[in-house]
Protein backbone atom coordinates (compact mmCIF):
# COMPACT_ATOMS: atom_id res chain seq x y z
CA UNK A 1 0.00 0.00 0.00
CA UNK A 2 1.75 3.20 -1.13
CA UNK A 3 3.13 5.24 1.74
CA UNK A 4 0.87 3.54 4.29
CA UNK A 5 3.36 0.75 4.99
CA UNK A 6 5.39 3.18 7.11
CA UNK A 7 2.65 3.04 9.70
CA UNK A 8 2.65 -0.48 11.09
CA UNK A 9 2.33 -2.53 14.19
CA UNK A 10 6.06 -2.21 14.94
CA UNK A 11 5.51 1.41 15.89
CA UNK A 12 3.98 2.53 19.17
CA UNK A 13 0.66 4.21 18.47
CA UNK A 14 -0.34 6.95 20.89
CA UNK A 15 -4.10 6.48 20.79
CA UNK A 16 -4.61 9.37 23.19
CA UNK A 17 -3.12 11.88 20.76
CA UNK A 18 -5.56 13.88 18.62
CA UNK A 19 -5.02 13.72 14.86
CA UNK A 20 -8.07 15.80 13.89
CA UNK A 21 -10.12 18.62 15.41
CA UNK A 22 -13.17 20.32 13.94
CA UNK A 23 -13.98 23.47 15.92
CA UNK A 24 -17.29 25.35 15.98
CA UNK A 25 -18.38 24.16 12.52
CA UNK A 26 -21.48 26.00 11.29
CA UNK A 27 -22.92 25.37 7.83
CA UNK A 28 -26.10 26.86 6.41
CA UNK A 29 -28.10 26.31 3.25
CA UNK A 30 -30.96 28.52 2.04
CA UNK A 31 -33.56 28.29 4.78
CA UNK A 32 -31.74 25.55 6.72
CA UNK A 33 -29.03 25.51 9.40
CA UNK A 34 -27.40 22.14 8.73
CA UNK A 35 -24.70 22.44 11.41
CA UNK A 36 -24.48 24.80 14.36
CA UNK A 37 -21.20 25.13 16.32
CA UNK A 38 -20.37 21.42 16.03
CA UNK A 39 -17.11 20.22 17.59
CA UNK A 40 -15.44 16.91 16.82
CA UNK A 41 -12.11 15.27 17.79
CA UNK A 42 -10.56 12.12 16.32
CA UNK A 43 -7.83 10.21 18.16
CA UNK A 44 -4.92 8.60 16.30
CA UNK A 45 -5.40 4.95 15.39
CA UNK A 46 -9.02 4.75 16.55
CA UNK A 47 -12.43 4.23 15.01
CA UNK A 48 -14.83 7.08 15.84
CA UNK A 49 -18.52 6.52 15.05
CA UNK A 50 -20.85 9.43 14.28
CA UNK A 51 -24.52 8.66 14.93
CA UNK A 52 -27.64 10.70 14.34
CA UNK A 53 -30.99 10.64 12.62
CA UNK A 54 -31.28 11.31 8.90
CA UNK A 55 -30.93 15.04 8.38
CA UNK A 56 -29.02 15.45 11.65
CA UNK A 57 -26.01 16.86 9.79
CA UNK A 58 -23.63 13.86 9.64
CA UNK A 59 -23.12 13.92 5.89
CA UNK A 60 -22.75 17.71 5.88
CA UNK A 61 -20.04 17.45 8.54
CA UNK A 62 -17.98 14.96 6.53
CA UNK A 63 -18.47 16.98 3.35
CA UNK A 64 -16.93 19.93 5.20
CA UNK A 65 -14.06 17.75 6.37
CA UNK A 66 -13.43 16.14 2.97
CA UNK A 67 -13.40 19.39 0.99
CA UNK A 68 -16.75 18.94 -0.79
CA UNK A 69 -17.87 22.11 1.02
CA UNK A 70 -14.75 24.29 0.69
CA UNK A 71 -13.27 26.59 3.31
CA UNK A 72 -15.21 29.85 3.23
CA UNK A 73 -18.57 28.19 2.65
CA UNK A 74 -18.85 27.46 6.38
CA UNK A 75 -17.75 28.91 9.70
CA UNK A 76 -15.27 27.15 11.96
CA UNK A 77 -11.84 25.58 11.76
CA UNK A 78 -10.29 22.25 10.77
CA UNK A 79 -7.01 21.26 12.45
CA UNK A 80 -4.96 18.22 11.34
CA UNK A 81 -1.90 17.21 13.38
CA UNK A 82 -2.13 20.53 15.28
CA UNK A 83 -2.06 22.59 12.05
CA UNK A 84 -5.06 24.61 10.76
CA UNK A 85 -6.02 23.52 7.24
CA UNK A 86 -7.73 25.16 4.28
CA UNK A 87 -9.54 22.78 1.93
CA UNK A 88 -10.77 24.28 -1.32
CA UNK A 89 -11.39 20.89 -2.93
CA UNK A 90 -11.51 17.16 -2.27
CA UNK A 91 -7.96 16.95 -3.62
CA UNK A 92 -6.74 19.36 -0.92
CA UNK A 93 -8.17 17.08 1.78
CA UNK A 94 -6.67 13.98 0.17
CA UNK A 95 -3.25 15.62 0.05
CA UNK A 96 -3.18 15.69 3.87
CA UNK A 97 -4.42 12.08 4.06
CA UNK A 98 -8.20 12.53 4.45
CA UNK A 99 -10.11 10.19 2.14
CA UNK A 100 -13.91 9.86 2.15
CA UNK A 101 -16.04 7.00 0.86
CA UNK A 102 -19.52 8.42 0.39
CA UNK A 103 -22.72 6.40 0.68
CA UNK A 104 -23.29 6.77 -3.06
CA UNK A 105 -20.36 5.09 -4.81
CA UNK A 106 -18.17 7.05 -7.23
CA UNK A 107 -16.85 4.46 -9.68
CA UNK A 108 -16.69 4.30 -13.48
CA UNK A 109 -18.76 1.23 -14.47
CA UNK A 110 -17.00 0.74 -17.82
CA UNK A 111 -13.47 0.60 -16.36
CA UNK A 112 -11.71 -2.31 -14.66
CA UNK A 113 -11.20 -2.67 -10.93
CA UNK A 114 -7.54 -1.69 -11.32
CA UNK A 115 -8.31 1.35 -13.47
CA UNK A 116 -10.87 2.57 -10.94
CA UNK A 117 -8.62 2.01 -7.94
CA UNK A 118 -5.69 3.97 -9.35
CA UNK A 119 -7.64 6.51 -11.41
CA UNK A 120 -5.62 9.74 -11.46
CA UNK A 121 -2.48 8.19 -9.98
CA UNK A 122 -1.75 5.20 -12.20
CA UNK A 123 1.77 3.72 -12.11
CA UNK A 124 3.51 4.86 -15.28
CA UNK A 125 6.83 5.01 -17.06
CA UNK A 126 7.57 8.33 -18.76
CA UNK A 127 3.88 9.16 -18.96
CA UNK A 128 2.80 5.75 -20.29
CA UNK A 129 0.63 3.67 -17.93
CA UNK A 130 2.42 0.51 -16.81
CA UNK A 131 -0.55 -1.85 -17.06
CA UNK A 132 1.28 -4.93 -15.80
CA UNK A 133 2.31 -3.05 -12.66
CA UNK A 134 -1.18 -1.52 -12.38
CA UNK A 135 -2.86 -4.92 -12.30
CA UNK A 136 -0.22 -6.47 -10.03
CA UNK A 137 -0.42 -3.64 -7.45
CA UNK A 138 -4.21 -3.96 -7.48
CA UNK A 139 -4.10 -7.70 -6.85
CA UNK A 140 -1.52 -7.21 -4.07
CA UNK A 141 -3.65 -4.54 -2.40
CA UNK A 142 -6.81 -6.68 -2.56
CA UNK A 143 -4.91 -9.49 -0.80
CA UNK A 144 -3.36 -7.17 1.83
CA UNK A 145 -6.79 -5.81 2.70
CA UNK A 146 -8.23 -9.29 3.06
CA UNK A 147 -10.74 -8.86 0.22
CA UNK A 148 -8.95 -11.69 -1.63
CA UNK A 149 -7.28 -14.59 0.17
CA UNK A 150 -3.74 -15.70 -0.64
CA UNK A 151 -4.58 -19.40 -0.56
CA UNK A 152 -7.87 -19.23 -2.49
CA UNK A 153 -9.12 -18.12 -5.91
CA UNK A 154 -9.54 -14.30 -5.92
CA UNK A 155 -13.02 -13.04 -5.17
CA UNK A 156 -12.37 -9.85 -7.17
CA UNK A 157 -9.98 -9.71 -10.12
CA UNK A 158 -8.02 -6.58 -11.07
CA UNK A 159 -9.32 -7.08 -14.61
CA UNK A 160 -13.00 -7.33 -13.65
CA UNK A 161 -15.24 -4.63 -15.11
CA UNK A 162 -16.82 -2.64 -12.27
CA UNK A 163 -20.28 -2.68 -13.85
CA UNK A 164 -20.26 -6.49 -13.80
CA UNK A 165 -19.71 -6.67 -10.03
CA UNK A 166 -22.38 -6.74 -7.33
CA UNK A 167 -23.00 -3.56 -5.37
CA UNK A 168 -21.34 -5.17 -2.36
CA UNK A 169 -18.15 -5.93 -4.28
CA UNK A 170 -18.17 -2.42 -5.74
CA UNK A 171 -18.24 -1.07 -2.17
CA UNK A 172 -15.13 -3.11 -1.29
CA UNK A 173 -13.39 -1.80 -4.42
CA UNK A 174 -14.26 1.76 -3.37
CA UNK A 175 -12.60 1.13 -0.01
CA UNK A 176 -9.53 -0.38 -1.65
CA UNK A 177 -9.41 2.63 -3.98
CA UNK A 178 -9.32 4.98 -1.00
CA UNK A 179 -6.52 3.01 0.60
CA UNK A 180 -4.42 3.03 -2.57
CA UNK A 181 -3.77 6.67 -1.67
CA UNK A 182 -1.74 8.05 1.23
CA UNK A 183 -4.62 7.71 3.66
CA UNK A 184 -4.29 8.75 7.32
CA UNK A 185 -7.95 9.45 8.06
CA UNK A 186 -10.58 7.25 6.37
CA UNK A 187 -14.21 8.40 6.40
CA UNK A 188 -16.88 5.76 5.72
CA UNK A 189 -20.50 6.84 5.23
CA UNK A 190 -22.90 3.88 5.69
CA UNK A 191 -20.28 1.51 4.25
CA UNK A 192 -22.18 -1.75 4.85
CA UNK A 193 -25.65 -0.67 3.69
CA UNK A 194 -25.33 -2.70 0.46
CA UNK A 195 -23.05 -5.48 1.73
CA UNK A 196 -23.88 -9.07 2.54
CA UNK A 197 -23.11 -10.25 6.05
CA UNK A 198 -19.86 -11.91 4.92
CA UNK A 199 -18.79 -8.80 2.97
CA UNK A 200 -19.55 -6.63 6.01
CA UNK A 201 -17.37 -8.91 8.15
CA UNK A 202 -14.52 -8.46 5.64
CA UNK A 203 -14.95 -4.69 5.83
CA UNK A 204 -14.88 -4.63 9.63
CA UNK A 205 -11.73 -6.77 9.59
CA UNK A 206 -10.14 -4.28 7.16
CA UNK A 207 -10.94 -1.41 9.51
CA UNK A 208 -9.45 -3.31 12.46
CA UNK A 209 -6.30 -3.87 10.44
CA UNK A 210 -6.08 -0.17 9.59
CA UNK A 211 -6.49 0.70 13.26
CA UNK A 212 -3.53 -1.53 14.12
CA UNK A 213 -1.42 0.37 11.57
CA UNK A 214 -2.35 3.69 13.16
CA UNK A 215 -4.85 4.81 10.52
CA UNK A 216 -7.88 6.58 12.02
CA UNK A 217 -11.42 6.01 10.76
CA UNK A 218 -14.64 7.99 11.01
CA UNK A 219 -17.51 5.51 10.79
CA UNK A 220 -21.04 6.69 10.03
CA UNK A 221 -23.71 4.01 10.35
CA UNK A 222 -27.29 3.47 11.47
CA UNK A 223 -26.42 -0.14 12.31
CA UNK A 224 -25.81 0.22 16.01
CA UNK A 225 -24.64 -3.37 16.40
CA UNK A 226 -21.77 -2.53 14.04
CA UNK A 227 -21.06 0.69 15.92
CA UNK A 228 -20.82 -1.20 19.20
CA UNK A 229 -18.57 -3.81 17.58
CA UNK A 230 -16.07 -1.56 15.78
CA UNK A 231 -16.02 1.90 17.44
CA UNK A 232 -13.66 3.21 20.10
CA UNK A 233 -15.61 6.47 20.53
CA UNK A 234 -19.13 7.56 19.62
CA UNK A 235 -20.33 11.10 18.82
CA UNK A 236 -24.03 11.91 18.51
CA UNK A 237 -25.42 14.78 16.45
CA UNK A 238 -29.08 15.86 16.50
CA UNK A 239 -30.70 18.53 14.33
CA UNK A 240 -27.30 19.97 13.42
CA UNK A 241 -26.26 20.24 17.07
CA UNK A 242 -23.44 18.43 18.86
CA UNK A 243 -25.04 16.30 21.59
CA UNK A 244 -22.05 14.48 23.07
CA UNK A 245 -19.11 12.09 22.72
CA UNK A 246 -18.50 9.00 24.83
CA UNK A 247 -16.07 6.09 24.78
CA UNK A 248 -17.82 3.00 23.46
CA UNK A 249 -17.13 1.31 26.79
CA UNK A 250 -19.29 3.91 28.57
CA UNK A 251 -22.35 3.84 26.33
CA UNK A 252 -25.12 1.38 25.41
CA UNK A 253 -27.27 1.13 22.30
CA UNK A 254 -30.26 2.46 24.22
CA UNK A 255 -28.19 5.50 25.28
CA UNK A 256 -27.23 6.21 21.65
CA UNK A 257 -30.85 5.95 20.52
CA UNK A 258 -32.07 8.28 23.29
CA UNK A 259 -29.38 10.85 22.42
CA UNK A 260 -30.18 10.57 18.69
CA UNK A 261 -33.93 11.09 18.95
CA UNK A 262 -33.97 13.32 22.04
CA UNK A 263 -36.15 10.91 23.96
CA UNK A 264 -36.04 7.36 25.23
CA UNK A 265 -37.26 5.01 22.52
CA UNK A 266 -38.28 1.95 24.50
CA UNK A 267 -39.77 0.10 21.54
CA UNK A 268 -38.22 0.14 18.08
CA UNK A 269 -41.46 -1.19 16.58
CA UNK A 270 -45.02 0.09 17.12
CA UNK A 271 -47.18 -2.26 19.16
CA UNK A 272 -50.09 -2.97 16.84
CA UNK A 273 -52.61 -5.80 16.68
CA UNK A 274 -53.80 -6.61 13.16
CA UNK A 275 -56.94 -8.51 12.34
CA UNK A 276 -56.22 -10.76 9.39
CA UNK A 277 -58.96 -11.14 6.83
CA UNK A 278 -59.51 -12.57 3.36
CA UNK A 279 -56.87 -13.38 0.76
CA UNK A 280 -56.42 -10.38 -1.54
CA UNK A 281 -53.15 -11.02 -3.39
CA UNK A 282 -52.04 -14.43 -4.66
CA UNK A 283 -49.15 -15.81 -6.70
CA UNK A 284 -49.42 -19.27 -8.28
CA UNK A 285 -46.65 -21.41 -9.76
CA UNK A 286 -44.41 -18.48 -10.63
CA UNK A 287 -41.13 -19.12 -12.47
CA UNK A 288 -38.44 -16.71 -13.65
CA UNK A 289 -35.74 -17.88 -16.06
CA UNK A 290 -32.13 -16.86 -16.40
CA UNK A 291 -31.53 -14.76 -19.54
CA UNK A 292 -31.23 -16.87 -22.69
CA UNK A 293 -31.60 -20.21 -20.88
CA UNK A 294 -34.17 -22.63 -19.55
CA UNK A 295 -32.55 -22.55 -16.12
CA UNK A 296 -34.83 -21.21 -13.41
CA UNK A 297 -33.86 -18.21 -11.31
CA UNK A 298 -37.18 -18.49 -9.44
CA UNK A 299 -38.63 -21.99 -9.18
CA UNK A 300 -42.39 -22.54 -8.80
CA UNK A 301 -43.23 -19.97 -6.13
CA UNK A 302 -46.78 -19.81 -4.76
CA UNK A 303 -48.08 -17.77 -1.82
CA UNK A 304 -51.00 -15.68 -0.55
CA UNK A 305 -51.17 -12.28 1.14
CA UNK A 306 -54.14 -11.42 3.32
CA UNK A 307 -55.86 -8.20 4.18
CA UNK A 308 -54.89 -6.92 7.62
CA UNK A 309 -51.36 -8.30 7.83
CA UNK A 310 -47.77 -7.31 7.13
CA UNK A 311 -46.28 -10.11 5.05
CA UNK A 312 -42.53 -10.21 5.64
CA UNK A 313 -40.15 -11.69 3.07
CA UNK A 314 -36.81 -12.95 4.33
CA UNK A 315 -33.88 -14.89 2.89
CA UNK A 316 -30.18 -14.62 2.25
CA UNK A 317 -28.75 -12.31 -0.41
CA UNK A 318 -29.22 -13.94 -3.82
CA UNK A 319 -32.19 -16.02 -2.66
CA UNK A 320 -34.43 -14.51 -5.36
CA UNK A 321 -36.66 -12.22 -3.28
CA UNK A 322 -36.09 -9.06 -5.30
CA UNK A 323 -36.08 -10.92 -8.62
CA UNK A 324 -39.49 -12.45 -7.94
CA UNK A 325 -41.28 -9.24 -6.99
CA UNK A 326 -39.61 -7.11 -9.66
CA UNK A 327 -40.69 -9.72 -12.22
CA UNK A 328 -44.25 -9.79 -10.90
CA UNK A 329 -44.40 -6.00 -11.31
CA UNK A 330 -43.05 -6.01 -14.88
CA UNK A 331 -39.64 -4.58 -14.02
CA UNK A 332 -37.33 -7.58 -14.50
CA UNK A 333 -36.99 -8.30 -18.26
CA UNK A 334 -36.34 -12.04 -17.78
CA UNK A 335 -38.79 -14.55 -19.25
CA UNK A 336 -41.34 -15.59 -16.64
CA UNK A 337 -44.53 -17.61 -16.24
CA UNK A 338 -47.15 -17.99 -13.55
CA UNK A 339 -50.36 -16.40 -12.34
CA UNK A 340 -50.92 -13.18 -10.39
CA UNK A 341 -54.31 -12.57 -8.74
CA UNK A 342 -55.68 -9.50 -6.99
CA UNK A 343 -59.06 -9.85 -5.28
CA UNK A 344 -59.64 -13.04 -7.28
CA UNK A 345 -58.96 -11.43 -10.67
CA UNK A 346 -56.17 -12.82 -12.87
CA UNK A 347 -53.88 -9.95 -13.91
CA UNK A 348 -51.75 -9.54 -17.02
CA UNK A 349 -48.77 -7.37 -16.04
CA UNK A 350 -46.16 -6.60 -18.69
CA UNK A 351 -44.72 -3.33 -17.37
CA UNK A 352 -44.45 -1.26 -14.17
CA UNK A 353 -47.21 0.96 -15.54
CA UNK A 354 -49.50 -2.08 -15.84
CA UNK A 355 -48.76 -2.95 -12.22
CA UNK A 356 -49.56 0.58 -11.00
CA UNK A 357 -52.79 0.67 -13.05
CA UNK A 358 -53.84 -2.58 -11.38
CA UNK A 359 -53.07 -1.18 -7.92
CA UNK A 360 -49.69 -2.85 -7.31
CA UNK A 361 -46.68 -0.67 -6.46
CA UNK A 362 -43.14 -1.99 -6.04
CA UNK A 363 -40.78 0.33 -4.15
CA UNK A 364 -37.28 -0.64 -5.26
CA UNK A 365 -34.36 -1.23 -2.87
CA UNK A 366 -32.19 1.08 -5.05
CA UNK A 367 -34.04 4.35 -4.57
CA UNK A 368 -31.40 6.55 -6.19
CA UNK A 369 -31.14 4.63 -9.48
CA UNK A 370 -34.72 3.42 -9.95
CA UNK A 371 -36.97 4.98 -7.32
CA UNK A 372 -36.26 8.70 -7.74
CA UNK A 373 -35.11 11.27 -10.28
CA UNK A 374 -32.45 13.03 -8.23
CA UNK A 375 -32.22 16.23 -10.29
CA UNK A 376 -35.98 16.79 -10.04
CA UNK A 377 -37.69 18.47 -7.11
CA UNK A 378 -39.40 16.85 -4.13
CA UNK A 379 -42.76 17.92 -5.56
CA UNK A 380 -42.03 16.49 -9.01
CA UNK A 381 -40.86 13.16 -7.61
CA UNK A 382 -43.87 12.72 -5.33
CA UNK A 383 -46.32 13.25 -8.20
CA UNK A 384 -44.32 11.49 -10.94
CA UNK A 385 -46.23 8.19 -10.80
CA UNK A 386 -49.63 9.92 -10.46
CA UNK A 387 -49.62 12.51 -13.24
CA UNK A 388 -53.26 11.84 -14.16
CA UNK A 389 -54.25 12.73 -10.61
CA UNK A 390 -52.53 16.13 -10.85
CA UNK A 391 -53.46 17.09 -14.40
CA UNK A 392 -56.49 18.11 -16.40
CA UNK A 393 -56.83 17.41 -20.12
CA UNK A 394 -53.18 16.42 -20.20
CA UNK A 395 -51.96 19.67 -18.60
CA UNK A 396 -50.35 19.60 -15.15
CA UNK A 397 -52.28 21.46 -12.49
CA UNK A 398 -49.65 23.21 -10.35
CA UNK A 399 -52.09 23.84 -7.51
CA UNK A 400 -52.89 20.12 -7.26
CA UNK A 401 -49.19 19.20 -7.38
CA UNK A 402 -48.46 21.61 -4.55
CA UNK A 403 -51.44 20.41 -2.50
CA UNK A 404 -50.57 16.72 -2.81
CA UNK A 405 -46.86 17.21 -2.21
CA UNK A 406 -47.56 19.36 0.88
CA UNK A 407 -49.94 16.71 2.19
CA UNK A 408 -47.38 13.90 1.94
CA UNK A 409 -44.43 15.96 3.12
CA UNK A 410 -46.42 16.65 6.29
CA UNK A 411 -47.86 13.13 6.56
CA UNK A 412 -44.49 11.37 6.33
CA UNK A 413 -42.48 14.14 8.01
CA UNK A 414 -40.05 14.74 5.14
CA UNK A 415 -37.38 17.20 6.24
CA UNK A 416 -36.85 19.64 3.36
CA UNK A 417 -36.35 23.39 3.11
CA UNK A 418 -38.97 23.47 0.36
CA UNK A 419 -40.84 21.12 -1.95
CA UNK A 420 -39.05 22.77 -4.86
CA UNK A 421 -35.52 21.71 -3.84
CA UNK A 422 -33.88 18.85 -5.72
CA UNK A 423 -34.16 15.43 -4.11
CA UNK A 424 -30.38 15.08 -4.48
CA UNK A 425 -29.96 17.67 -1.69
CA UNK A 426 -31.86 15.53 0.86
CA UNK A 427 -30.40 13.01 3.27
CA UNK A 428 -30.75 9.31 2.48
CA UNK A 429 -33.62 8.83 4.89
CA UNK A 430 -35.59 11.76 3.53
CA UNK A 431 -35.04 10.55 -0.03
CA UNK A 432 -36.58 7.24 1.05
CA UNK A 433 -39.56 9.09 2.51
CA UNK A 434 -40.04 10.90 -0.82
CA UNK A 435 -40.02 7.52 -2.59
CA UNK A 436 -42.64 6.22 -0.15
CA UNK A 437 -44.77 9.34 -0.65
CA UNK A 438 -44.54 8.78 -4.42
CA UNK A 439 -45.85 5.23 -3.97
CA UNK A 440 -48.70 6.23 -1.63
CA UNK A 441 -50.03 8.88 -4.01
CA UNK A 442 -50.86 6.08 -6.50
CA UNK A 443 -53.40 4.70 -3.96
CA UNK A 444 -51.96 1.17 -4.05
CA UNK A 445 -53.98 -1.90 -3.15
CA UNK A 446 -50.74 -3.88 -2.81
CA UNK A 447 -47.58 -2.10 -1.67
CA UNK A 448 -44.31 -4.05 -1.97
CA UNK A 449 -41.48 -2.42 -0.03
CA UNK A 450 -37.99 -3.74 -0.82
CA UNK A 451 -35.52 -2.85 1.97
CA UNK A 452 -37.69 0.15 2.99
CA UNK A 453 -35.45 1.31 5.85
CA UNK A 454 -31.96 0.60 4.48
CA UNK A 455 -29.64 3.39 5.58
CA UNK A 456 -32.28 5.03 7.76
CA UNK A 457 -31.94 5.94 11.44
CA UNK A 458 -34.04 4.41 14.21
CA UNK A 459 -36.32 7.43 14.59
CA UNK A 460 -37.16 7.55 10.89
CA UNK A 461 -37.58 3.77 10.86
CA UNK A 462 -40.21 4.03 13.59
CA UNK A 463 -42.08 6.64 11.52
CA UNK A 464 -42.02 4.38 8.46
CA UNK A 465 -43.17 1.37 10.50
CA UNK A 466 -46.07 3.47 11.79
CA UNK A 467 -47.02 4.40 8.21
CA UNK A 468 -46.91 0.71 7.22
CA UNK A 469 -49.29 -0.25 10.05
CA UNK A 470 -51.65 2.61 9.16
CA UNK A 471 -51.78 1.37 5.57
CA UNK A 472 -52.54 -2.17 6.73
CA UNK A 473 -55.38 -0.85 8.89
CA UNK A 474 -56.71 1.01 5.85
CA UNK A 475 -56.88 -2.27 3.92
CA UNK A 476 -53.68 -2.07 1.87
CA UNK A 477 -51.80 -5.34 1.41
CA UNK A 478 -48.24 -4.59 2.55
CA UNK A 479 -45.33 -6.88 1.69
CA UNK A 480 -41.96 -6.01 3.24
CA UNK A 481 -38.73 -7.50 1.88
CA UNK A 482 -35.88 -7.02 4.34
CA UNK A 483 -32.38 -8.34 5.04
CA UNK A 484 -32.58 -7.14 8.65
CA UNK A 485 -33.73 -10.03 10.82
CA UNK A 486 -34.74 -7.71 13.65
CA UNK A 487 -36.98 -5.76 11.26
CA UNK A 488 -38.61 -8.87 9.83
CA UNK A 489 -39.36 -10.22 13.32
CA UNK A 490 -40.51 -6.86 14.70
CA UNK A 491 -42.76 -5.82 11.82
CA UNK A 492 -44.29 -8.93 10.25
CA UNK A 493 -47.45 -10.87 11.03
CA UNK A 494 -46.36 -13.73 8.78
CA UNK A 495 -43.02 -14.46 7.09
CA UNK A 496 -42.08 -16.07 3.77
CA UNK A 497 -38.50 -17.35 3.69
CA UNK A 498 -36.72 -17.66 0.34
CA UNK A 499 -33.90 -20.13 -0.24
CA UNK A 500 -31.92 -20.37 -3.52
CA UNK A 501 -34.82 -19.30 -5.75
CA UNK A 502 -37.42 -21.40 -3.96
CA UNK A 503 -39.84 -20.82 -1.11
CA UNK A 504 -37.92 -22.34 1.79
CA UNK A 505 -40.79 -22.02 4.22
CA UNK A 506 -43.59 -19.95 5.71
CA UNK A 507 -43.97 -19.17 9.39
CA UNK A 508 -46.41 -17.24 11.56
CA UNK A 509 -44.82 -14.56 13.74
CA UNK A 510 -45.99 -16.38 16.89
CA UNK A 511 -43.71 -19.29 15.96
CA UNK A 512 -40.91 -17.29 14.33
CA UNK A 513 -37.36 -16.88 15.58
CA UNK A 514 -34.05 -15.99 14.03
CA UNK A 515 -32.95 -19.62 14.28
CA UNK A 516 -36.06 -20.96 12.52
CA UNK A 517 -35.81 -18.39 9.74
CA UNK A 518 -32.13 -19.16 9.16
CA UNK A 519 -32.89 -22.89 9.00
CA UNK A 520 -35.42 -22.23 6.25
CA UNK A 521 -33.12 -19.79 4.43
CA UNK A 522 -30.20 -22.24 4.37
CA UNK A 523 -32.26 -25.36 3.63
CA UNK A 524 -31.28 -26.90 6.97
CA UNK A 525 -33.49 -29.80 8.04
CA UNK A 526 -31.73 -31.62 10.87
CA UNK A 527 -28.27 -32.49 12.15
CA UNK A 528 -28.99 -36.06 11.14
Amino acid sequence: MPNNEATNTNQTIDRNSVILEMKDITKTFPGVVALSDVNFCLRTGTVHAICGENGAGKSTLIKVLSGVHPTGSYEGEIIVNSEPKVFNSVKDAEEVGIVCIHQELVLVPELTVAENMFLGHQPNHRGVIDRARLFQETQDLLVRLGINKEDAPPDILATDIIGDLSVGKQQLVEIAKALSKDCRILILDEPTSALTESEADVLLDIIRGLRERGISSIYISHKLDEVMEIADDVTIIRDGQYIGTKPKSDIKKSDIIAMMVGRELTNQFPEVDHERGKVRFEIKNYNVYRPGTDRKLIDNISFQARQGEVLGVSGLMGSGRTELFSSICGILPNRSEGEVYLDGELLNIKSPNDAIKNGIYYLTEDRNRYGLVLNMSVLENITLSSLKKVSKAGVLDRDKEVAYSNEYVDKINIKTASNDVKVSTLSGGNRQKVAIAKSLLTDPKVLILDEPTRGIDVGAKYEIYTIIHELVNEGVVVIVISSEMEEILGLSDRILVFSAGRLGGEIDISDASQVEIMKMATGFESDG
